[in-house]
């Protein structure tokens, strides 16, 4: 394995190589070369892309001991010497994320303690979960800070292969995985640790590290961040929203996040006052229900009323008289839906009226004796099924 060109020399961008063999793997072509500086999914990295003389590289996998370059294209064409050639800013990304993993993972480590449990790159974040419950702002903070000291300070990045036995001389910060072909990662004086990625050749080349957020994963946190050419492009984007909403609120983007709180203050009690009115409403049209009702029966239809509102005007009817029963159906869009309430003197239940109409369009309802509600297909029409629930009673 070390032998490979992408552990001889991560910063190698072309290569020549032998086509050793071709092959279909289900439906995906791939070639095996006698070397390759295309670095395979594994450790957490992703795969590098690019091409092997005109045959687009999609996909790099190791299998047993061969490294396959899965391609778009018929192989057919290629002569025994090919010239790989990666795409390198995917590549480049790639060594500044996996390696400002390690940097910020070791201050964890170094200044909370705390482990890391897993790693994921992503096409547009860096996850690590810690196996801590909690993280304050400020440990963030510091935990920032110290990492993106380390790259300041541009120290070299150094990959060593050892054996099993010599890895007590060495202050891994977890243990490895592997008993052979074991490869160290280290940034002297600060981390040492077990990897099979690619890394650039000194921490400066990371360029800068930035924590996005933070989610609780179970008993862990998860932190998000981004390194290098991804801060720069987080940053464009965070500037675009940000002078989007400071100009949709005619404010300086300093002052956007004040403005946007009084938006949304003002918002909750406009809308807080809007339903205080559509509740008075409610309680207009109740009493003019109930003046027109017939042997104490409220029973209307009604045009794309939510089954919330027949709820609360129902509770409004019942609510003047108790020996009232109210029957409402809605015709919405693509279904019928309905209530039924009854007043407290009532003994009629109004799970009766469900049960003997549900049936009717192929419905589903919930309540209890004195409330119910429900909805359906429109196979009957709101008028009918009205008249269904009247002669329940």
């Amino acid at each position: 394995m070390r032998e490979l060109f992408y552990y001889q020399d991560s910063m190698m961008k072309q290569f020549k190589a032998n086509v050793v063999r071709t092959g279909i793997d289900g439906e995906r072509p791939f070639i095996v070369l006698s070397n390759t500086a295309f670095y395979p999914t594994g450790g957490g990295q992703p795969h590098d892309t690019g091409y092997i003389d005109d045959l687009r590289v999609v996909d790099v996998e190791k299998i047993g001991d061969e490294i396959f370059h899965y391609i778009e294209g018929n192989f057919d064409c290629l002569n025994d010497e090919v010239t790989g050639i990666l795409d390198w800013d995917r590549r480049y990304d790639h060594m500044q994320q996996h390696c400002g993993q390690h940097i910020l993972t070791a201050a964890f480590v170094e200044l909370l303690n705390i482990p890391t449990v897993s790693f994921h790159l992503g096409s547009e974040l860096v996850t690590i979960d810690l196996a801590t419950e909690q993280l304050t702002d400020e440990q963030l903070a510091l935990v920032e800070k110290r990492a993106n000291e380390i790259i300041l300070e541009n120290r070299p990045i150094e990959t060593k292969w050892i054996t099993k036995e010599e890895l007590p001389n060495f202050p891994l910060r977890k243990d490895v995985s592997v008993d052979e072909d074991i490869r160290l990662v280290i940034i002297p004086d600060y981390d040492y640790n077990g990897c099979g990625g690619t890394h650039p050749t000194s921490t400066g080349q990371v360029s800068t590290i930035k924590i996005m957020g933070t989610e609780k994963m179970k008993k862990n946190i998860r932190v998000s961040f981004v390194c290098g050419n991804r801060v720069l492009k987080q940053l464009a984007m965070r500037k675009s929203v940000l002078s989007d909403v400071a100009r949709q609120l005619s404010v300086p983007e300093e002052t956007a996040a004040t403005a946007l709180k009084k938006v949304l203050n003002d918002v909750k009690a406009t809308e807080k006052a809007l339903e205080e009115a559509q509740n008075h409403l409610l309680e207009y049209e109740a009493k003019e229900l109930v003046a027109n009702s017939v042997n104490n029966i409220v029973a209307c239809t009604f045009e794309n009323r939510t089954v919330q509102t027949l709820q609360k005007l129902g509770r409004a009817v019942v609510s003047q008289h108790s020996e009232l029963i109210c029957l409402f159906v809605a015709n919405n869009e693509d279904k019928l839906q309905f209530i039924a309430a009854r007043g407290a003197d009532v003994k009629k239940s109004m799970k009766e009226i469900s049960t003997a109409i549900l049936p009717l369009i192929n419905g589903k309802g919930g309540g209890n004796d004195g409330f119910v509600q429900g909805g359906g297909e429109k196979v009957l029409s709101a008028q009918e099924l009205l008249k269904e629930m009247k002669q329940n009673i």
